[in-house]
């Protein structure tokens, strides 16, 4: 099976629209989305409604959550505080429910999906760092054959094995070897963070077991411009342009 998978979208319609066509173009047998769809960006009820149209399966993201009233975001800093608050205010009654009713976790075949890390899914811990997956070590038996996660808006993928060895997997496209088990971020569709503004997904293969990033660039400046004519922080609408 060839799985799409893309994770935070954070309301941004543009980027989302393009990644959509891409993934058209590479024909996967189903769509997964990994959470986020909501936060930080502007175009709330159209990236809902995309999401919901197209993808099989969405998950919980923290700030699906906090919109929908099934997590306390108040020690969130103040600018996220407030695109929340703006999210909810302006979210249609039927996206809010579909919100409130998504997963934290969902598993296929040799595959487990979760927004953050796959350990306890609802406290929305990161893996982005070595050092952070080789916390994983002790729960490695749990683990699935791949990960595959969100959350930290980066490309990070990691093997580790049953005799403590953790490495960082350095390549666009890369096979699953046996024998180890590997945690994978699948980077940001709608506010990538790696210095790379283009939106990214991954495209898993499971009977070959190859794992592939992929890029598309978007038009960032009408995602932007969205933001800076909305109530919320001209930052969100900044660091879109050099991808941080």
């Amino acid at each position: 099976m060839r799985i799409g998978i893309l994770s935070d979208i954070h309301s941004n319609l543009e980027a989302l629209t393009e990644t959509l066509g891409a993934l058209e173009k590479l024909r996967p047998d189903t769509i997964l989305c990994l959470g986020d769809v909501v936060g930080y960006g502007a175009s709330v009820n159209e990236c809902c409604a995309l999401v919901r149209a197209r993808a099989a399966m969405t998950l919980l993201g923290n700030h699906d959550a906090a919109v929908a009233g099934r997590m306390d975001y108040s020690f969130y800093y103040d600018a996220a505080r407030h695109a929340l608050d703006w999210t909810a205010s302006r979210i249609e009654p039927g996206h809010l429910e579909w919100l409130r009713g998504l997963p934290y976790a969902h598993r296929l075949e040799n595959a487990q999906f979760t927004h953050a890390s796959p350990v306890d899914p609802e406290a929305y811990e990161y893996v982005f760092a070595i050092e952070q997956a080789r916390e994983l070590l002790p729960h490695l038996e749990a683990l699935a054959d791949v990960n595959f996660l969100g959350h930290s808006h980066l490309c990070k993928a990691f093997a580790l094995n049953a005799a403590g060895d953790v490495t960082e997997v350095v390549a666009p496209r890369f096979g699953l070897r046996r024998g180890y088990k590997y945690v994978i971020s699948v980077g940001s569709v709608g506010q990538p963070r790696d210095c790379d503004n283009r939106a990214a997904f991954v495209l898993y293969d499971s009977d070959e077991r190859v794992v592939e990033y992929h890029r598309v660039p978007y038009d960032i400046e009408a995602a932007a411009q969205k933001i800076f004519d909305a109530d919320l922080a001209l930052n969100f609408g900044k660091r879109l342009f050099i991808g941080v």
